[in-house]
């Protein structure tokens, strides 16, 4: 899947407190609310790209795309908290506590190879519905 062209609300579970923090984007781009957001390896944020550093997902909408200022503008993200993601390969009750993958900042999976580590399946719904656990690598102890 490509990288979002348009918002993709999410919808997070209640009983894990979130974790919010502002972060500066990089310029000339635009980050879609429900994006994966990613470091682009130098300290700005981006829509998620294999091998970034996970920071989170898009709480809202952030378009720095007529600046070529980075940091211009912070995108608001989620660092942390329990979403529900559609994650390819998950199936049963069975993928409970397995961990969960991002390859661009809209594709969930279960499968390591070409992907980075995002959380863990905290409750499997149906078919390849998930509650997926999440940290950002910021608020992350090791």
């Amino acid at each position: 899947m490509a990288t979002l062209a348009k918002d993709a609300p999410r919808a997070y579970e209640a009983g894990i407190e979130p974790v919010h923090n502002d972060l500066p984007i990089i310029a000339s781009d635009i980050i879609y609310e429900g994006a994966a957001v990613g470091d682009n390896g130098s300290g700005y944020a981006r829509p998620f790209v294999v091998s970034d550093p996970f920071w989170g997902f898009a709480a809202a909408k952030c378009d720095n795309s007529a600046s070529a200022v980075a940091g211009a503008k912070n995108v608001h993200v989620v660092g942390k908290g329990a979403v529900r993601l559609t994650v390819t390969g998950a199936s049963s009750v069975a993928d409970i506590g397995l961990a969960v993958y991002a390859t661009d900042d809209a594709t969930f999976t279960l499968t390591a190879s070409g992907a980075t580590q995002i959380g863990k399946v905290l409750r499997w719904v149906t078919s390849t519905t998930c509650i997926v656990y999440f940290e950002s690598v910021i608020l992350r102890s090791v």
